[in-house]
């Protein structure tokens, strides 16, 4: 922070010591972002910026009060001002899970760090990757985007816990669009990390194969429609226990929805014993892991389905006592710009015991799945467009297909589950939203899992 930390340390203290709230909470951040954008040949964007501000939650008789700012000084008026505001909506109990204190320091730790890059060293491969695009014939467009952040947050709260934590986070998405008279199509990688340069790097292979993909595909037959058998590549089988079942573990969600209420019953069976559905923020070096989540709550390892049995869901303090649970530490904020919520960390189907070879050998004809474009969840209904798609004729990956659309019930698609491989791989490409914040660093993954009768659209 712009002034010496001992000087803030004594102000928080200070104002944390003089309130009338149940419950408060300081939190400070700086960050600096980088960005840089193409469409088509032409650089649309690029820069950097800083940020400097912070927030303060009150809790009273079960009212919340929040205010963010960008003027560090005067954190006691600032305590009031949220201790006011709770006293305006708080009519009930409070429901806040106790946790024990924590003081802590947490360092951001890089193989290649990207602040020690120029902007202009980072420019220089971008443009390397989009003249690889635009050497493939017949391709129309093409985006490209890349952004890293580092933020530097100082917690703490009336209970007397203390945390300063860093964290570094960058991200790269390259889409490719080919076209041939009316037909279109297109394909893509994204790819993350916590902070390691060396994860956008060399990748100028990748992104001539995305570019001919792309070309491929004007050629290619659709699928047939209907249910099938299916295999889902651990891509896009993690975004859809991250889109489909994650999402539904959110303990806001299910306290707020009387029908979740009924669906979400710990101790439900929802798949087979090999199924097993895990939330990790310990996990090291993942774009969705964290020590401390920003209730300062110590990060945890949460079983959601153990052997096909819905044992557990994502909590804050609130929530869990609401449930009369345990707090799992899954409070985040996208910024000191928004209270922090209940969202996900890095949640994954773990290992079974099948090979990907053994998995195809019992399928006389279906489809294999890869990668992702996008898709939309409605409670436990969901539609996800796959990136890539192949034909399987007897146990072998055939002759590719258009991407795909799988749509269905969540929890049907969860007991259809019938095989569950031991290739597990975590995506760190993507981001998630929620209430208005986004996109939240996350990762999810899978390894290879089968389907049995999956509804399937051709693309």
């Amino acid at each position: 922070m712009s002034n010496s930390n001992e000087t803030i340390h004594e102000e928080i203290n200070c104002a944390l010591r003089n309130h009338s709230a149940e419950y408060a909470e300081i939190r400070l951040e700086e960050s600096e972002s980088t960005y840089i954008q193409y469409r088509g040949r032409e650089l649309e964007d690029i820069g950097t910026s800083t940020a400097r501000g912070g927030n303060v939650r009150a809790l009273t008789k079960g009212g919340w009060g929040f205010i963010s700012f960008n003027e560090l000084g005067k954190l006691s008026d600032k305590v009031e001002l949220a201790t006011r505001q709770a006293r305006v909506v708080g009519k009930e109990t409070s429901f806040f899970a106790v946790t024990n204190p924590a003081r802590d320091i947490v360092i951001a730790s890089m193989k290649k760090d990207p602040s020690s890059l120029s902007l202009a060293s980072k420019k220089s491969l971008l443009d390397e990757y989009n003249e690889i695009i635009w050497e493939t014939p017949r391709i129309q467009t093409s985006s490209i985007t890349y952004r890293e952040g580092s933020r530097r947050i100082i917690f703490a709260n009336s209970e007397g816990s203390y945390l300063e934590q860093e964290v570094v986070d960058l991200t790269l998405r390259v889409n490719a669009v080919a076209r041939d008279g009316n037909e279109v199509q297109q394909a893509g990688i994204s790819i993350g990390g916590r902070g390691d340069f060396g994860v956008v790097e060399g990748l100028h292979k990748q992104v001539k194969e995305i570019a001919q993909r792309a070309v491929d595909m004007l050629s290619a037959p659709k699928a047939k429609s209907g249910e099938c058998t299916i295999i889902l590549d651990p891509i896009l089988a993690g975004v859809f226990v991250h889109e489909a079942f994650g999402h539904l573990s959110e303990s806001d969600f299910v306290y707020e929805n009387e029908r979740l209420k009924e669906i979400m019953v710990l101790g439900r069976r929802f798949g087979g014993k090999h199924l097993n559905i895990v939330d990790d923020a310990t996990l090291p070096n993942l774009r969705g892991s964290y020590q401390y989540d920003d209730e300062g709550t110590l990060s945890t390892r949460n079983y959601l389905v153990r052997e096909g049995v819905l044992v557990g869901r994502l909590h804050s303090r609130e929530t869990a006592a609401r449930m009369q649970e345990s707090p799992t530490g899954n409070a985040r904020a996208l910024s000191y710009r928004y209270p922090p919520i209940v969202r996900m960390s890095n949640t994954f189907i773990e290992c079974g015991e099948a090979s990907f070879e053994e998995m195809l050998s019992e399928v006389k004809e279906g489809i294999y799945a890869k990668n992702w474009y996008g898709g939309t969840t409605a409670m436990e209904m969901f539609t996800f467009s796959a990136g890539e798609a192949y034909m399987i004729r007897n146990g072998k990956v055939a002759e590719p297909l258009r991407p795909v659309i799988l749509s269905g019930n969540v929890f049907t698609t969860l007991s259809n589950i019938d095989a569950v491989g031991n290739d597990l791989e975590m995506n760190q490409g993507g981001g998630c939203g929620k209430g208005g914040q986004s996109p939240l660093p996350v990762s999810n993954g899978s390894p290879h899992i089968r389907i049995r009768c999956c509804l399937v659209g051709g693309g």
